[in-house]
This record gives structure tokens, C-alpha cells and sequence, in this order.
């Protein structure tokens, strides 16, 4: 509290510049991963499953008289008359292109197809500048592709910078931070310098344990499946975190679980692991599993569960 109120007493210095970038692209590209290495710090969990991300997460990184603001969005997605879970990424992923100074539209490699496009035409309303970010090129399997890609992406978007990356192992990423260093407004710093994310780290525990089961049962396991904090509690030494994991099925609950529970203590281990990194503590993580049958297309119980805007 102390440090918010000592921030809130400072007089912003002339020199001071701070913005709101959006992170844009369709599902699976690579935004979380950007995001990630930007901050130097995980914040947005990442799985090579599409629509990991679901909800809008500002990442913040303030270097001296520079705090940059990025908007890291769920991938921008087709099925628009879908489930109601998906109706709310699409919003949540729309919303942030507007009053934005910059925006990092992200492609993965020479592909661009017509998730790219939908991107693409929602990109160019934006009234502000445009960096578009060819991902995962250090996997490229054709390197001669790239020119003539990037020419064909620069006669689309003419204004734009065009920035080969590989967000993974953070190649060329800085290039991304000085475009849009080009193109940040002077102005008072939105938050404090310590801070780094406007989520709670109710909302990051949840995410860690649904990371997990992403990364671990992508295949098997659909999207219909979320996670909900109900205890987080910290007695002075240890934090004891009690996660409910919502499935739609029984089998869904079964695969969750595993063979004698082996699989639950795996992903229960694995994010404790990281809970502790992150929260710097020690960690005494508790899974359920419940069946909610329907909640993913139900927009009361969604709101519920903290994705809101759906009206």
C-alpha cells in the first residue's frame, strides 16, 4: 500500500512515456509466448494447443521514463455464432484494438490463412500503427519463403513494420519493444513501476493449473474445462491453494483424474512447482474435480466464473 501511495504522490517527469500495445493474431501463433519473454517473467500461460489463452491480460514492463502496457488477447477465432466461451474471446480479443497507440498483429511463419485474414480485416480499422511480428521463423522449413511472404504482407499492410521473430528464444523480440517505443505518446505512467500485471495472483494460480492440463491432456481432454480458486490463504509460511477443476463429462472427469489418481498428482505437482516460482513461497496445492454440464455455453455460469462482458 505504501509503495501505491508513494507513486500516486510522484509528479510525472516530462520525459515520462506510456502506452497500450495490443497483442493481436488468430489462434496459437505465439502471442502468450511474446508476451512472456517481453516481461522477462510468465504471466500468460502457454500450451501448443490453440485458445489457451481466454481472457484479456495486460502485461506491464516499465524501464525508467518508458511503461509500455501490452494487451495479450485469446486468438481471434472464426466460429463467431460458437459457444458462448468463445463468443466471450472473440470479445475480449476485438475490444482491445481500440484506444490502443500500437498494435503487434502476429503471424506464424509463411502462413497466412483465413484466421489471418479475419485478423487482418479487424486490424486495419485500427487508427494507430501497426507491427506485424513473423513468428517461429527460426522453424521455417523453407527460408526462401520468408522475402517474398514479407512482401506480400507489406503490400496488405503498407504502413506497417514488418519484424522476423522467434518469441520462443526471444530472437529479434527487442526490435518489436523499440518499434513501438517509436510510437508511444509522452505521458504519466498508469501503474506502478514494481507492478507487472493488472490479474490477481487468484487468477494466475488458476491459470497455472489449467496450463497444465492444457499442455498434458491437449489431446485428449476438449475445451470444455476451466478452472476456479477456492481457497488461496497464506498462514505467514506456506500457501495453501485449493483449485476446482470444471469438466462437462464424466469421462472428461476420468481422464482428468487418471489411473489411480496419477495423473492429477502429476498436473497438481507441476503447478505447485511453479506457483512457488512465482509466488515465492511454499505451496500446498489441492485439485478437485467436479462435472458442470454445460457451463461453457451458459453465459451465467461463464460470468460467474470470471468471464465477464459477455452482455
Amino acid at each position: 500500500m505504501s509503495d501505491l501511495m508513494h507513486w500516486l504522490d510522484e509528479k510525472p517527469s516530462e520525459s515520462q512515456q506510456c502506452g497500450y500495445v495490443a497483442i493481436v493474431g488468430r489462434p496459437n501463433v505465439g502471442k502468450s509466448t511474446l508476451l512472456n519473454h517481453i516481461l522477462g517473467q510468465k504471466i500468460s500461460i502457454t500450451s501448443r494447443r490453440p485458445q489457451t489463452t481466454r481472457h484479456q491480460i495486460l502485461g506491464i514492463k516499465t524501464e525508467g521514463d518508458v511503461q509500455i502496457v501490452y494487451v495479450d488477447t485469446p486468438g481471434l477465432h472464426l466460429n463467431q455464432t460458437d459457444k458462448a466461451i468463445n463468443r466471450y474471446m472473440n470479445k475480449a480479443a476485438s475490444s482491445a484494438l481500440k484506444d490502443v497507440d500500437a498494435v503487434v498483429f502476429v503471424l506464424d511463419r509463411t502462413c497466412w490463412n483465413e484466421g489471418d485474414e479475419h485478423v487482418f480485416e479487424k486490424v486495419q480499422g485500427a487508427s494507430c500503427p501497426v507491427i506485424v511480428a513473423i513468428n517461429k521463423v527460426d522453424i521455417l522449413d523453407d527460408k526462401e519463403a520468408l522475402l517474398p511472404f514479407l512482401q506480400k504482407v507489406q503490400e496488405k499492410l503498407p504502413e506497417a513494420i514488418l519484424v522476423p521473430i522467434a518469441a520462443k528464444h526471444g530472437r529479434h523480440v527487442e526490435r518489436i519493444e523499440e518499434a513501438v517505443l517509436a510510437h508511444l505518446p509522452q505521458s504519466q505512467h498508469f501503474f506502478p513501476e514494481n507492478q507487472i500485471t493488472d490479474r490477481s495472483s487468484r487468477f494466475i494460480a488458476a491459470e497455472l493449473v489449467r496450463e497444465k492440463i492444457m499442455r498434458q491432456l491437449g489431446d485428449e481432454l476438449p475445451y470444455q474445462m476451466t478452472v476456479e480458486i477456492e481457497e488461496f490463504d497464506h498462514d505467514g509460511r506456506v500457501l495453501h491453494i485449493s483449485a476446482l477443476i470444471l469438466v462437462e463429462r464424466n469421462g472428461q472427469k476420468r481422464i482428468l483424474i487418471g489411473d489411480k489418481g496419477e495423473r492429477i498428482k502429476l498436473i497438481g505437482k507441476e503447478a505447485r512447482l511453479d506457483m512457488e516460482r512465482m509466488f515465492d513461497t511454499k505451496v500446498m496445492l489441492n485439485l478437485w474435480v467436479k462435472i458442470k454440464s454445460g457451463w461453457s455455453d451458459d453465459e451465467r455460469a461463464l460470468q460467474s466464473l470470471g468471464y465477464d462482458g459477455l452482455e
